[in-house]
């Protein structure tokens, strides 16, 4: 057996009347570290699930890659992409496609009997990926785009704003070109979505791509930009940079990043405030189990002398103590795991935690725990704390068995 542990495993079961002075400290310890694992288990699910959440809006919307016209300006009157079957197959075989979409921007004003907006038509064909879409309606239907149709859906903030309800018909007024005269287009509202993203609901009406085309004056083979889904996001940029070999040299390929940098540069700073956490917790926690170490060693240093003087080495001593931090520290990570695990699955089914959809994009708190971060916490908090105590240990080596046996 081995003797350390068994006398760390004795001092773990003395009477009530022992460690009078350490156990509140030893209380201490355990909360502070079951506190500090909770706010780090806690704090990294709100982190990955808010980024991914926001991510997954914009690029359901949007898209991970757009090839566009190289000298393509920033306003919603886009050039044509050119379609041909070799760069759709070269696009769709390229490593960490896995979707791609046709599409056109145009901007336009919809007027109705009280207001006036400004709007964009995003047009897309009966190949586009609605799965977004429909998850976001609140109301109705996406157009069937079989055939060419008059069905759009627009967000519930327009709709509330301009008071269109579902089924009813609306008007946008379109001007292409050098051409000052305004084309207008009949539409029937056949969904109402809501993304709580204001980049998007504040001015995007979804419908057919045909009626850009038409007002364009392009070909069925020409589009506003092809819109490319990634397998792997961590990928973006490499996949990016790969693509640049396969499209014509009129072509640049932009990803969601470059489009929307205000919203990632955003979830960007969001990682630096995850590490000042988790230092932060992780210190206080080694710093307690420091104090509480040199609390026990003073307490016990009359058992410290007593084994000194039957031979034990101060190595040996040293175990003894650390293998009771360590059982300090595993009650303190488990009551951390309960307590941080308890409000993931809370939130993650309940949602109990809500926000403010017009500030954070989102109306609750959501979480996501990936199961290697779990257990790197853990880890990382284990081994930090035990090697914060390593150093502190070496007090035992200080204290001589005579002053030691004469210690009260």
């Amino acid at each position: 057996m081995n003797l350390e542990y068994f006398i760390a495993n004795r001092l773990k079961q003395t009477g009530k009347g022992d460690e009078t002075f350490s156990k509140p400290v030893i209380r201490v310890s355990i909360i502070s570290i079951a506190l500090g694992l909770a706010v780090m288990l806690i704090a990294v699910a709100i982190v990955v699930g808010f980024k991914n959440t926001i991510s997954t809006k914009v690029t359901g919307f949007s898209s991970h890659i757009k090839i566009v016209p190289f000298d393509n300006n920033q306003s919603m009157e886009e050039q044509a992409v050119n379609l041909d079957d070799d760069l759709i197959l070269k696009l769709k075989n390229s490593n960490n496609i896995s979707g791609l979409n046709l599409s056109a921007k145009k901007a336009g004003v919809l007027k109705t009997d009280e207001q006036i907006q400004g709007v964009v038509f995003k047009g897309v064909d009966k190949e586009f990926d609605d799965s977004f879409i429909k998850e976001s309606l609140l109301e109705g239907s996406f157009p069937d785009l079989t055939e060419k149709s008059n069905e759009v859906v627009i967000s519930s903030q327009l709709s509330r704003k301009l008071k269109i309800g579902l089924g009813d018909d609306l008007r946008i007024w379109f001007i292409s070109g050098d051409n000052s005269q305004p084309r207008g287009r009949k539409f029937n509202v056949k969904g109402i979505y809501n993304t709580s993203l204001e980049e998007f609901d504040a001015r995007y009406i979804i419908g057919d791509l045909r009626h850009i085309q038409k007002l364009n004056g392009w070909t069925e083979n020409q589009v506003g930009s092809i819109e490319l889904f990634c397998e792997d996001i961590d990928k973006l940029n490499e996949t990016a940079m790969g693509l640049y070999s396969a499209i014509p040299y009129d072509l640049q390929v932009i990803t969601v990043k470059q489009e929307y940098p205000q919203i990632y540069n955003w979830l960007d700073l969001l990682d630096m405030n995850v590490a000042v956490v988790l230092v932060l917790m992780v210190l206080v926690a080694g710093i307690t189990m420091v104090s509480t170490l040199f609390i026990v060693i003073m307490e016990r240093t009359n058992m410290i002398g007593v084994l000194k003087s039957l031979g034990a080495n101060s190595t040996s001593i040293r175990k003894i103590f650390l293998y009771k931090a360590t059982y300090i520290i595993g009650r303190g990570m488990l009551w951390g795991n309960v307590i941080g695990l308890t409000f993931y699955f809370i939130q993650l089914n309940f949602q109990l935690f809500k926000l403010s959809a017009e500030s954070y994009y989102v109306d609750y708190v959501p979480v996501e725990l990936h199961f290697d971060y779990f257990i790197y916490l853990n880890l990382g908090t284990f081994l930090v704390s035990i090697l914060m105590l390593i150093g502190p240990s070496y007090y035992i080596t200080r204290i001589s068995p005579a002053t030691a046996l004469r210690y009260e």
